[in-house]
């Protein structure tokens, strides 16, 4: 098994659980096709915060491959999104680091590991969670501060 996150582009993500989960599950079937023009179509936000993460969980494989650490990650890397797998012993601290970059870079983030797992929206230096809601009521917001957050030293 696997933990597995994603983080997002705030701008090219639904504001709307089910919106959002329609359009997760549109961008992780993979139809985007970049060739071999490595990170020119990912944004500023999106590159700034793949280059810290593979400062603490290298890739296992593609450009930035490495093959000394135990805690490889598997990157895919779409227009708007970054699809992340790591080992079950590596969650805590991939959970950690990946939150603390995504507060660090306003970025979205998503733990898709996680059974209705919160949706987070970058927004005023903190991480916005849309909470699931019925159908007929209006979003309900919580903040969660990501400043406290360090990210991992698994080396």
């Amino acid at each position: 098994m696997s933990y597995d996150l994603m983080v997002f582009t705030k701008e090219s993500a639904p504001k709307s659980r089910a919106q959002f989960m329609q359009w997760y599950e549109e961008q992780t079937t993979w139809v985007e096709n970049h060739g071999n023009v490595g990170l020119a179509h990912v944004s500023r936000s999106l590159r700034g915060w793949l280059s810290e993460m593979v400062k603490v969980f290298p890739a296992a494989n593609g450009p930035f491959a490495h093959a000394m650490y135990n805690n490889l990650a598997d990157y895919s890397i779409g227009k708007d999104i970054i699809y992340v797998s790591f080992s079950e012993a590596a969650a805590k601290a991939a959970y950690t680091t990946a939150l603390a970059l995504a507060g660090k870079y306003e970025v979205g983030f998503f733990d898709v590991s996680t059974e209705n797992a919160a949706i987070l929206f970058p927004e005023k230096g903190r991480l916005l969670a849309l909470a699931a809601r019925k159908k007929d009521t209006a979003p309900r917001k919580g903040w969660l501060g990501v400043g406290w957050l360090s990210p991992a030293r698994t080396r």
